[in-house]
C-alpha cells in the first residue's frame, strides 16, 4: 500500500467517542501485565463479563482483582486464544509501548514486560502521555458503574462522559437494578431528587437530564441490549404505570415500563439537542438486531441516534437503516477490534451507502490506555487501507479520501457532540 495515505491518517487527531475509562480502574497505580489482559476485550475470550438470561454471576470478571502475573496465567490468552483479534490488538500495543522491539509476548520476555507495565502505571502522567501518543484530543467515557460521573475533575479537562440510562428504564421499584447493579432511585437521590409516584419519576428524569451539562455529560447512552431486547414498542402508558412500585412486575409490565421511559428520554434528548448512543449487536444477542430499534427511530425523527459497533453481525442491515433514517449516525467502535476483515468490508460499503460524510465516527471502547492505544493504531491502519483501495480503484480522489479521513476521525464527532 502507498505509505502516504497511511502516514496522512496516522497524523490526524482523534475525537474518541467511546471508552470505558473508569476512574477506579484507569487511575489505579498498581497494574500488572495480567490485569491488562483480564480488563480488556482479550479478557472476553476467557469470561464474558455480562450474563445471558439463563445465567448468573457473583461479580464482574472485568473488575475482579488480578493476581500476580505468571506465564501460566498469561498462556490462556497468548496460546489458547492467541489468534483472536482482541488478543492480537492488545499484544501489539503492549510490546510497542513496553517492549524492546520484540513482536510477541513470550515465555522469555513476559517478566520484563510485566515490570515495565507496573512501572509505567505508577507514573501519574502515563495515561495522558499515551493518549497524546495515540493522537487522541478528546475522550468521551461511559462509566457504566457510575452513570452520573463528571470525568473532568479526576480524568482531565479533555474528558467528557455519557449518562447511561439502563437503570432508568428499569426503575419501577427502588430495588430494581440493571445488569451493572445501578439503581435509578439511588441515582436520583445523589442529585437531591426522588419519586414516590410514576408522574414524579418522569419529572425527576427530566431534571436529571437537565443537569447533564454541568456534569460534563454530552449524550445519553442506551445499553439495554445487555438487560432486555431492543424492540422498543410504541409506549403503552397504562401498562407502564402498572409496573410502578412493584418488586417484580409481570414481564409485559416490565417491557412497557422500559419502552415508555426510553421514549420519554428520547423526547427529552430531542428537546435539548442531546445525542442518544445505543448499543446494538452482541449482548443478549437474540434480541439485539438493529431493526428492533427502527420503530423508536421513526417515532423520534428529531432525536439524533448514534448506533454503535456496526451492529455486528448485522452490519449490512444497519447500513440500510442509516440510508433510510436521516437521524441516524454510526459509531464504528469495537467492530475493527472484533474483526478487522469484516470492518474493512463494512467500511467500504458504508462509504458507498451513507447519505453524506458526516455519518461515521469511532472510539476505542477500552478500560486501559494500552488497549485504547492499540485500538486507535488498528483503526488508523484499516481506515487508511480502505481509503487507499478506494483511491487506487478510482472510486474517488486522494483529496476526497483525506477529507473523509479527517471527518471520520475528528470533525464529525466534534460537531455531533457539540464539543466546540
Amino acid at each position: 500500500m502507498n505509505n502516504s495515505m497511511r502516514e496522512y491518517v496516522a497524523h490526524l487527531p482523534i475525537v474518541d467517542v467511546h471508552e470505558h475509562h473508569l476512574p477506579e480502574v484507569i487511575l489505579q497505580p498498581e497494574v500488572n501485565l495480567l490485569q491488562l489482559f483480564q480488563q480488556s476485550y482479550a479478557g472476553w475470550t476467557q469470561a464474558r463479563p455480562y450474563c445471558l438470561p439463563s445465567e448468573s454471576r457473583d461479580a464482574d470478571p472485568m473488575l475482579a482483582t488480578a493476581g500476580p502475573t505468571t506465564w501460566e496465567t498469561l498462556a490462556p490468552f497468548l496460546e489458547g486464544s492467541g489468534s483472536n483479534s482482541f488478543v492480537r490488538n492488545l499484544v501489539r500495543a503492549v510490546v510497542e509501548l513496553h517492549g524492546n522491539g520484540e513482536p510477541e509476548i513470550t515465555r522469555e520476555n513476559w517478566p520484563a514486560l510485566d515490570v515495565a507495565v507496573r512501572a509505567a502505571h505508577r507514573r501519574p502522567e502515563w495515561r495522558q502521555e499515551i493518549l497524546k501518543r495515540a493522537g487522541i484530543t478528546t475522550v468521551i467515557t461511559d462509566a457504566y458503574n457510575d452513570p452520573l460521573l463528571d470525568p473532568r475533575p479526576g480524568l482531565g479537562a479533555n474528558y467528557r462522559s455519557v449518562m447511561r440510562t439502563n437503570s432508568l428504564a428499569l426503575g419501577w421499584h427502588p430495588d430494581s437494578r440493571d445488569h451493572n447493579g445501578s439503581s435509578a432511585h439511588e441515582l436520583l437521590k445523589r442529585v437531591g431528587l426522588g419519586a414516590s409516584s410514576f408522574d414524579e419519576y418522569l419529572t425527576a428524569l427530566e431534571k436529571l437530564v437537565n443537569g447533564m451539562a454541568a456534569r460534563g455529560q454530552v449524550a445519553l447512552k442506551n445499553a439495554l441490549a445487555y438487560d432486555r431486547d431492543v424492540n422498543f414498542d410504541a409506549p403503552d402508558e397504562k401498562i407502564a404505570r402498572a409496573a410502578w412500585g412493584k418488586v417484580s412486575p409481570a414481564p409485559a409490565e416490565r417491557k412497557a415500563f422500559g419502552d415508555f421511559i426510553v421514549d420519554h428520554l428520547c423526547r427529552l434528548a430531542a428537546a435539548r439537542d442531546l445525542p442518544v448512543q445505543m448499543h446494538l449487536g452482541t449482548g443478549i444477542i437474540r434480541g439485539s438486531h438493529p431493526l428492533g430499534v427502527a420503530g423508536l427511530i421513526e417515532r423520534h425523527p428529531r432525536t439524533r441516534f448514534l448506533l454503535m459497533h456496526l451492529a455486528y453481525p448485522w452490519s449490512r442491515d444497519l447500513l440500510g437503516m442509516a440510508f433510510v433514517y436521516r437521524n441516524l449516525w454510526l459509531d464504528l467502535t469495537w467492530s475493527f477490534l472484533l474483526s478487522p476483515s469484516h470492518f474493512k468490508l463494512a467500511l467500504h460499503e458504508a462509504i458507498e451507502v451513507l447519505p453524506n460524510e458526516s455519518r461515521m465516527m469511532l472510539g476505542g471502547d477500552n478500560w486501559h490506555v494500552e488497549e485504547t492505544y492499540g485500538a486507535m493504531q488498528t483503526a488508523r491502519r484499516l481506515i487508511a487501507e480502505v481509503l487507499e483501495e478506494k483511491v487506487t480503484g478510482g472510486y474517488f480522489s486522494r483529496a476526497t479520501a483525506e477529507r473523509l479521513a479527517r471527518r471520520l476521525l475528528h470533525d464529525n464527532a466534534r460537531k455531533f457532540f457539540q464539543l466546540d
